[in-house]
């Protein structure tokens, strides 16, 4: 059987998703396959995310660029984990750290011997026994080593960066390797007669782009993969009722700080995001229990620094598409899904969205059986990000406000349930279908939200308890010191990776 390659892609909106999908596809295959990417000046892109998350140097590293470069380019600073405030109760702190807390001892997980010490004596917050929360913390950063022996090796970290900058910044490398970026609104989306694959998009100019594969990246309106090609939406509001974000930008009044940090408001939550030039804000909240005008002004009313734009509102419903990809296209992006940047987890699914495109890359026929998978694993890498984000609303003691009452008492998702079942009896976590996020993920924002298990893995009993003290107690010096050692944030930045100023 004779195969017809795919020789054409059309990649139908810019911004992150759009042009970090033209990027990726230019590195694999820009030799081989003309990409168009077509934008319109006229609609405006979303762009208020900015943090990340670790997996991201690993598309950094597929791409070949140079992170020092990258990060001039961006605006960029370093990330290493999210510092969450008043989401247990009104009062709480705690820090979800990239990276893991401690070393394992014989196989057993970390934190139950910390379970485990602390029913004998007290062993600290686990968060003691991280590096990169201890350098959030102090401020501090530095890139982790190779050497395991070395506790740098501990640290992992991610980037804060200017989404349209960053968008700029992939539209260059993409252009270098061939890509051709169209100008124009689409009016028109043509489907073939005999079998409604996309067959070509006609903009306001009459232009026509054809192609043989379609990437979506059309936003919330998902011009092709739903308004023509009817994927149909699972709405999950009622797990995560936000609605809404007003975002605003803000003058930088400190050094910015290596952690996005979270702040839990009556009817949803604040971001903050310290970059080179500036400081990302905005108001999570839920339309229900509050006014646009309302979160507003507490947005405004809690900014560190002056105002630098007029704030923008984003609307939104929680949830994804049911086929990411039908026929000759494929969404990413806000095309194909969204869920609240809690754990700042939406520029990690379009780059996990292109990569399982590439690994899953189709001829002409589209193979059904390659589109089923691409779907199915989709589809599960949205279930369990919805889930660990319903984590934080579900798990608190917060009943102030009926945004807290609902989510607090809300019937959750039977795999999430299932979790939190498990951590509750002895502290377990089992990652499954290759999901996300880690049992260090889960274990941090249950203990930090106050979920504490009724008792630990019994192996953790095979150990000499006063021995594993002492190696608890070694290793927490360990992380204080080298957290002292290490540079500041922003000594960090204008050693190796300053911008030049705005």
């Amino acid at each position: 059987m004779t195969q017809q390659p795919i020789q054409t892609i059309a990649v139908i909106g810019g911004g992150t998703a759009g042009w970090m999908a033209a990027a990726a596809l230019a590195r694999k295959l820009g030799k081989t396959v003309r990409i168009t990417l077509v934008e319109s000046d006229e609609i405006s892109t979303v762009g208020v995310g900015e943090a990340t998350i670790p997996p991201i140097l690993n598309y950094n590293k597929f791409l070949g660029v140079d992170e020092n470069d990258f990060v001039r380019a961006t605006q960029a600073t370093f990330k290493l984990g999210i510092e969450l405030r008043d989401w247990g109760a009104i009062g709480d702190v705690y820090h979800h750290p990239f990276g893991r807390f401690g070393v394992d001892f014989d196989d057993t997980p970390f934190h139950q011997h910390w379970l485990r010490q602390r029913e004998l004596s007290d062993p600290g917050s686990i968060e003691l026994y991280s590096l990169p929360a201890a350098a959030a913390r102090a401020g501090k950063f530095f890139r982790p080593v190779e050497d395991p022996r070395n506790i740098l090796s501990m640290l992992a970290y991610a980037f804060h960066f200017d989404a349209s900058l960053y968008a700029g910044f992939l539209r260059t490398y993409a252009e270098a390797r061939g890509v051709v970026r169209q100008e124009g609104r689409v009016v028109e989306v043509l489907q073939r007669p005999l079998d409604g694959f996309i067959q070509g998009v006609r903009l306001q100019s009459g232009d026509l782009v054809e192609a043989d594969l379609f990437i979506d990246c059309s936003g919330f309106r998902g011009l092709l993969i739903e308004q023509t090609l009817d994927a149909g939406f699972d709405d999950w509001s009622h797990w995560l009722p936000c609605d809404r974000a007003v975002a605003a930008p803000s003058a930088r009044s400190t050094p910015p700080e290596p952690f996005t940090r979270s702040t839990a408001r009556e009817a949803g939550w604040q971001w903050r995001i310290g970059l080179q030039h500036r400081v990302g804000n905005g108001y999570v909240h839920c339309s229900r229990f509050i006014s646009e005008d309302e979160a507003t002004a507490v947005l405004l009313a809690n900014l560190d620094g002056e105002l630098l734009a007029e704030p923008r509102t984003l609307r939104f419903t929680a949830g994804r598409r049911r086929r990411s990809w039908i026929k000759n296209c494929v969404a990413l992006g806000l095309a194909g899904g969204f869920l609240e940047p809690l754990e700042s987890t939406s520029i990690h699914m379009i780059q996990t969205g292109v990569m399982r495109l590439l690994a899953l890359f189709p001829d002409q026929s589209f193979d059904s059986c390659q589109i089923d998978e691409y779907n199915r694993q989709t589809a599960t890498e949205y279930e369990r990000v919805r889930d660990f984000v319903i984590l934080h609303y579900h798990a608190t003691t917060r009943d102030d406000a009926p945004l807290w009452d609902h989510v607090r008492t809300m019937d959750i998702p039977e795999t999430l349930s299932r979790k939190l079942a498990l951590f509750r009896c002895q502290g377990r976590f089992f990652r499954e279908d290759e999901e996300l996020f880690s049992e260090t993920n889960w274990v941090a924002v249950m203990l930090g939200q106050g979920i504490r298990p009724r008792g630990h893995d019994p192996l953790a009993n095979t150990h000499d308890a006063a021995k594993i003290q002492t190696r608890m107690e070694r290793y927490r010096d360990m992380v204080a010191h080298a957290a002292s050692e290490m540079p500041t944030h922003q000594a960090f930045i204008d050693r190796f990776c300053k911008a030049p100023p705005v």
